[in-house]
């Protein structure tokens, strides 16, 4: 923005200092800079419209809950807006999710279709009003509409179409809710056969739902929250908050997330929401409300495609007429150390820019295959996209490909490097190798826990040449040597790494579907420790010619390539105390063991650090004895997670030692676990190391297209 300014200078000087101290809400300030003009008598005051210039560029802002002030006016009957379901202003609404380019002018926005009526045009004209500008604005009379349609029956408009949507939720029946940045499927979370229901028909057996409620009152009802979680429930973001469950909650959280500690909670964030919720209409208290797709899809956000592949879910569906442009899910945070800690990033956050601790060439790194992000980068800036999700089928390929071109045009980047993974399979390297060819760009390929660490050190603006120690833990990632790697303590920065330690390989027999069989790894890490495994719960969930195959390949490493991956370590133990054999989401079996972990255990297991390897036969045969002499699975996961902490701390001790390095950088998917975060940070602290976490981006897979943006900066010498 730039600002022309007359006046005395005791005059100029209170009006720079009010705006940088008093900025618009909502308002970001990436720099303020105050230069002395020519003397120019402005004798009135005018605000210009945009001017396109392709050398342009800037953010865009992200899709905003309702404001308090547009809430009041949807239930006040005075109103001319009441009960309108898209009413909004400059405070609230949708944003990145309907904007086709910059500048953003309503005529680059999915709202240019719709012609203002007077009374709304006189509003947006206005600079005194509320939705001065406000390019979504509209009312009932000039603005997109609502009706529900079912099987066999008449389609229903307006106010009775939401009557009968909130009728049929308290009826047990599933409903498909065209909302902000897609679709969502939505029943009364508390009726244990309608949530029943939608988990058989989108094909979701045991991965938990989110739910919603009206407002905060009521969330607080289900979910203890601390002060900080309630402003980050109620702030303009509006994200699903991962809270301890309160009595009733537990209730919920047994019916919409079995096996969890937490419960995924939200409030309503746009006035269709607050409709469909109002309390006094006999609506049902809390709702599920989870991504409308079929699992491992993408969100559904087109009408026309929510008619075709949601019509076997959903009993009916709740549509409008406002296009959608950028579908974006429902963001997902916890709270540690009182700050916001990300699971996944996307409405509300994305796409935010992550400034950047020094100047970037115009990059593209497009990310891994699991929970992918894709980056672009200009300048200072560091635009990261919303959650993607898993690049497995060909919906969520198109729909990566698809966003990067609209994220390109958005931001004006026009890529001259690029950056993927070094794993050869991945969808989305093969990606940028395609574009590299076709484009004749230079490809930087980075490997992924180097791309973790340099994730961590950009988001923490880490500008020194000095080397870090790394801790990165994940499930997976395609190692500098061919193997798969996930439990390394790297040393390093931008420019290059070592791998300072690592978890013993063991084989994963049968490969990737080792990461789905957690008893699959459990028999190989009893295989390495030397351990007779047939009175163990792992070998329930085979026969014995299975059990014998995964032995063969095993001793053999016939498809089974070795891994010294955290993840499969965690997914070990789940299924050698008797917790999970299988998983039917991602972590399934470490989400599990965290839940369940006892809170007020200190003692741990041992394990041996020899040379760079950390050998965990020691704690295999621990937790195999205690097992055997009956202590409890939640016992023998509070010892587990303490012998993690432990393990971490003493690769950062032996570092230090050798080279005085006290910065830890702590990046991975396994660090989505609180209770490995909430005993580590002061582990840490307490002995003089200053550690490095995620603060805007997740610790998991989603970060890892910046760290390959960072790191081609740095290595590309073109």
């Amino acid at each position: 923005m730039h600002i022309e300014a007359y006046g005395s200078p005791e005059q100029v000087t209170a009006f720079t200092e009010d705006l940088r101290n008093h900025p618009p809400e909502l308002a970001v300030i990436d720099s303020f800079i105050t230069t002395e003009a020519p003397d120019h008598i402005y004798e009135e005051f005018s605000i210009r419209e945009s001017h396109d210039q392709r050398t342009d560029f800037l953010p865009v802002s992200v899709d905003l809950a309702i404001c308090a002030d547009c809430k009041h006016e949807l239930f006040d009957p005075k109103d001319r807006r009441y009960r309108y379901p898209f009413i909004n202003c400059t405070h609230c609404g949708p944003r990145f999710s309907i904007v086709k380019t910059i500048p953003y002018d309503r005529p680059n926005t999915s709202m240019s279709e719709f012609t203002l009526c007077p009374e709304c045009l006189a509003e947006y004209q206005d600079p005194l009003n509320r939705r001065f500008h406000a390019q979504p604005v509209a009312c009932a009379v000039c603005g997109p509409s609502v009706w529900l349609e079912q099987p066999f029956r008449p389609t229903l408009k307006g106010e009775t179409a939401i009557e009968t949507a909130r009728k049929m939720l308290a009826e047990g029946n599933i409903l498909a809710i065209k909302g902000l940045g897609g679709f969502h499927l939505a029943c009364d979370a508390s009726n244990l056969k309608a949530v029943d229901n939608l988990r058989l028909r989108k094909h979701r057996t045991g991965k938990p739902f989110a739910v919603m409620t009206c407002d905060l009152e009521t969330a607080l009802k289900f979910a203890n929250l601390g002060e900080a979680e309630r402003s980050w429930l109620t702030s303009p973001q509006a994200p699903i908050i991962l809270a301890d469950p309160t009595v009733p909650g537990e209730d919920i959280r047994a019916i919409v997330a079995p096996d969890q500690s937490r419960l995924g909670i939200m409030i309503a964030y746009t006035p269709l929401h607050l409709l469909l919720l109002e309390p006094g209409k006999d609506a049902p208290q809390i709702l599920v409300m989870t991504s409308g797709n079929l699992s491992e899809e993408p969100i559904v956000h087109d009408n026309l495609q929510a008619q075709t592949s949601l019509q076997d879910i959903a009993d009916g569906m709740l549509l409008h007429d406002r296009p959608i442009l950028t579908r974006i899910d429902d963001s997902v945070i916890a709270s540690l150390e009182n700050r916001p800690y990300l699971y996944r990033r996307a409405r509300g956050y994305a796409p935010s820019p992550i400034i950047l601790p020094f100047s970037a060439a115009q990059t593209l790194a497009v990310g891994p295959h699991l929970k992918n992000t894709f980056c672009l980068t200009r300048e200072q800036y560091a635009f990261i996209s919303q959650h993607i999700g898993d690049l497995d089928n060909q919906e969520t390929l198109d729909a990566f490909e698809a966003s990067i071109l609209h994220n390109q045009h958005l931001f004006r980047v026009e890529p001259e490097l690029l950056a993927c993974d070094l794993h050869p399979a991945y969808l989305s390297t093969r990606y940028a190798q395609n574009r590299a060819e076709t484009e004749h760009l230079p490809l930087v390929q980075v490997q992924h826990h180097h791309a973790h660490l340099a994730a961590c050190l950009a988001e923490n603006k880490w500008t020194s040449d000095e080397p870090v120690i790394g801790l990165i833990f994940d499930g997976t990632g395609y190692g500098s040597d061919g193997t798969i790697w996930g439990g390394e303590v790297l040393v390093g920065g931008y420019s290059g790494f070592k791998r300072q330690f690592h978890l013993n390989p063991v084989p994963m027999p049968g490969g990737d579907l080792a990461a789905l069989t957690p008893a699959r790894m459990a028999i190989s890490y009893l295989l390495e420790a030397n351990i007779d495994y047939h009175d163990l719960p792992p070998t329930h969930s085979f026969d014995q010619v299975t059990l014998q195959a995964i032995r063969h390949q095993c001793l053999t490493h016939f498809n089974a390539p070795l891994t010294s991956s955290m993840g499969r370590l965690f997914d070990a133990v789940a299924s050698l105390i008797g917790l999970k054999d299988r998983n039917t989401y991602e972590a399934e079996a470490a989400i599990r063991l965290e839940a369940i972990a006892e809170p007020d255990v200190s003692n741990a297991y041992p394990f041996e650090i020899k040379k760079n390897v950390i050998e965990t036969s020691p704690l295999i045969h621990a937790v195999v004895d205690d097992y055997r002499q009956g202590a409890s699975a939640s016992i023998i996961s509070a010892r587990f997670h303490n012998t993690i902490v432990g393990l971490a701390l003493q690769c950062c001790r032996l570092v230090r030692e050798e080279a005085g390095l006290n910065t830890v950088a702590i990046s991975g998917g396994v660090w989505q676990n609180l209770r490995l975060m909430r005993s580590l940070l002061p582990a840490l602290r307490a002995e003089g190391f200053k550690p490095l976490i995620h603060r805007h981006l997740p610790p998991n897979d989603g970060c890892v297209a910046l760290g390959q943006a960072t790191v081609a900066q740095k290595v590309y010498k073109g």
